[in-house]
Order: structure tokens, then C-alpha cells, then sequence
């Protein structure tokens, strides 16, 4: 099965501390990062689509993808 998440969070090293440690764990880039303005916290927003390939596990809603 090919999991599929996008991780975002704050213009600052936590979001390249959370991106490099689902890269440490299997997953991979998927397209370009983004960068958005989030006017109600008057912040710069980045995101990243991650994704990973899981073999002999079936889909399930309720799955942690984090823990994949």
C-alpha cells in the first residue's frame, strides 16, 4: 500500500527537524514544498506531501501514518 501525508507547521527548524525525521523513517518527497501566510496568526506556514510504500499491511482509516 502507498501511504500518503502532508506535514506542516512553522517557518522555523521544527518543520525541517519533523520533515527529516519522516525521511529518516522510510518516507519519501512527494512534489514541491509549500509556503503559505497564515493571517490569523500573522505567520509563514510551510508544508511538505510525504510518501512511503508499506508492504503486507492493508489500508485502515484509523492507522497511525506517522507510526508506518
Amino acid at each position: 500500500m502507498k501511504l500518503y501525508r502532508l506535514l506542516t507547521g512553522p517557518d522555523d527548524s521544527s518543520f525541517c527537524h519533523k520533515v527529516s525525521l519522516a525521511l529518516s523513517k522510510g518516507w519519501h518527497l512527494h512534489g514541491s514544498p509549500t509556503y503559505a501566510f497564515d493571517a490569523e496568526t500573522k505567520t509563514m506556514r510551510c508544508g511538505q506531501a510525504v510518501v512511503k510504500d508499506v508492504y503486507g499491511k492493508d489500508y485502515d482509516p484509523g492507522m497511525k501514518l506517522g507510526e508506518q
